[in-house]
C-alpha cells in the first residue's frame, strides 16, 4: 500500500522575497523583482535585466568563512533550507536520521565558482586555482553541505534535469517515501547564474529577452514575448510520511499526492512541436492522483515568456485537460520572478501550496496582448480569491524534460 506524502516545513530565497511569507506576498500583490543587474558590470552585454535576489545578508544565516569558500547557490540554498527546518520544527525533533534524504536539484550548480577558477587558470595559471573549485562546482555539494549542518544521512540524489531540476527532485522525494524507502526528505533547488558565463551563455542561444524595459521583458504568454529572463533563488521542502508527520506533531501544510515525468526525445532545445511529452506528464500526474482533470483549481505554469514554450505549454494544457482546460486558473509567476532555472520548480511549487493555503492565486503580471496560440486563462494583472482543493506545478526544461506534481489542500493537522 502506498503512503500519504506531506509538506511540513517550507523555505525560500527569490527576487521578490527572502523567506516564504515575503515572497508570496509579493506575488499576490503583482510585485516585479526583474531589475538591472547588479551583480556584474553589464556595460559591454547586450541582456541587462535579471531576476537578483536583494537585501540578504549571507553571514546573517552563515559564518563568515563559509560564505567565503562557498559558492553563491550553495548559500541561496542553506538560507531556505533554514527557513524550512525551522518551519518543520525539526531542530530538537527525535526522528532516525538514516531514513532523512536529501533531494536538491540545481540545472547548472556552481557556475559563479566555474566562472571564478577559469578565469584564475587562464590570467594566472593552474597553480593558483582554488582547491575548493571542484566541490563548489559539482551540484550535489548543495544537498551535502546541508546534510553537514543537519546530520541528514539519507540519500543525497539531486536531480539534474535542467528547468525540470527541482521539481523531478521534488517528485523523485514524493516516491522514496510513498515506497517506503525514507520517513522525510528536504527537496526543491537552487540556481545562481546572474553572471557573465550565464547570461552570456544563454544569449548566445538567443534565449534572453534583451529588452531593457523590467516591466515588458518577462511577458508569459503575452503575443509580444520574445525570450526569458535569467535568475536565481532557492526553495526547500520538507516532505514527510503522513503517519511519521501527526506522531511527532508536525503542522502540515499541504499533500502531495501527483506526479508525472517524460521526456520529449525531439530537440535539445524545442519542445515537441505535437506538446506529446508534456501531455503524457500532465496526464500521468493526474493519474496518479487518482483525480479528474476538472479537480485541478490552479496551475503553475512553466510559462518562461518564449515564443515555444508558452505556445506548446499551452498546447499540452489543453490536451491533458481537455474543456476543463479552460476553467483553471493559471498563471507564470516567472513574470515577477524572471526564471531560476533548475530552482524554478521548488520557487513555483511553493506558490501553488501558498495558493492552497490561502485561497489567493497569483496573477501573471505585465500581460496585455494576448496571443491567438495562447487562449487559456493566465490570471492576468491581478491575484484573483479562488477557494479550490488541489493544484500542480509545471516545469520543462532543455532536453526535452517535463515534469509536474500535484498538492491537496488540507485542513487536518496534528
Amino acid at each position: 500500500m502506498k503512503r500519504r506524502v506531506v509538506v511540513t516545513g517550507m523555505g525560500l530565497v527569490s527576487p521578490i522575497g527572502n523567506t516564504v511569507e515575503s515572497s508570496f506576498q509579493a506575488m499576490i500583490e503583482g510585485k516585479n523583482g526583474i531589475d538591472l543587474i547588479t551583480l556584474e558590470d553589464t556595460t559591454n552585454w547586450k541582456v541587462k535585466l535579471a531576476g537578483e535576489v536583494k537585501n540578504l545578508d549571507f553571514e546573517a544565516f552563515i559564518d563568515r568563512k563559509e560564505v567565503k569558500r562557498s559558492d553563491r547557490s550553495v548559500l541561496l540554498a542553506l538560507i531556505a533550507a533554514d527557513e524550512a527546518y525551522k518551519q518543520a520544527k525539526l531542530e530538537n525533533a527525535e526522528i532516525d536520521r538514516t531514513r532523512f534524504g536529501l533531494f536538491i536539484g540545481s540545472g547548472i550548480g556552481g557556475l559563479n565558482t566555474i566562472q571564478e577558477e577559469v578565469s584564475t587558470y587562464a590570467n594566472r595559471g593552474q597553480d593558483r586555482m582554488s582547491p575548493f573549485f571542484i566541490p563548489n562546482s559539482i551540484i550535489n555539494l548543495i544537498g551535502a553541505k546541508i546534510g553537514i549542518k543537519y546530520q541528514i544521512y539519507g540519500p543525497n540524489l539531486p536531480q539534474v534535469t535542467a528547468c525540470s531540476a527541482a521539481t523531478n527532485s521534488i517528485g523523485e522525494a514524493f516516491r522514496y517515501i510513498r515506497d517506503g524507502y525514507l520517513e522525510i526528505a528536504m527537496a526543491g533547488g537552487a540556481e545562481a547564474p546572474v553572471n557573465a558565463i550565464g547570461v552570456g551563455g544563454f544569449a548566445a542561444m538567443k534565449a534572453l529577452n534583451t529588452s531593457n524595459n523590467k516591466d515588458r521583458a518577462s511577458i508569459p504568454f503575452d503575443h509580444d514575448r520574445s525570450g526569458f529572463v535569467i535568475a536565481e533563488g532557492a526553495g526547500i521542502l520538507i516532505l514527510e510520511e503522513y503517519e511519521h508527520a501527526k506522531k511527532r506533531g508536525a503542522h502540515i501544510l499541504a499533500e502531495l499526492v501527483g506526479y508525472g515525468t517524460t521526456t520529449d526525445a525531439f530537440h535539445m532545445t524545442s519542445p515537441d512541436e505535437e506538446a506529446k511529452g508534456i501531455t503524457n506528464c500532465l496526464t500521468q500526474a493526474l493519474k496518479d492522483a487518482n483525480i479528474e482533470p476538472s479537480d485541478i483549481g490552479y496551475i503553475n505554469a512553466h510559462g518562461t515568456s518564449t515564443v515555444l514554450n508558452d505556445k506548446y505549454e499551452t498546447m499540452g494544457i489543453k490536451k491533458a485537460f481537455k474543456e476543463a482546460a479552460y476553467g483553471i486558473n493559471i498563471s507564470s509567476t516567472k513574470s515577477m520572478t524572471g526564471h531560476a532555472l533548475g530552482a524554478a520548480g521548488a520557487i513555483e511549487t511553493i506558490a501553488v501550496i501558498k495558493a492552497l493555503q490561502t485561497g489567493m492565486i497569483p496573477p501573471t503580471i505585465n500581460y496585455q496582448n494576448p496571443d491567438p496560440d495562447c487562449d487559456l486563462n493566465y490570471t492576468p494583472n491581478v491575484a484573483v480569491k479562488r477557494d479550490h482543493i488541489y493544484g500542480m506545478n509545471i516545469n520543462i526544461g532543455f532536453g526535452g524534460q517535463n515534469a509536474a506534481i500535484i498538492f491537496k489542500k488540507v485542513t487536518e493537522n496534528a
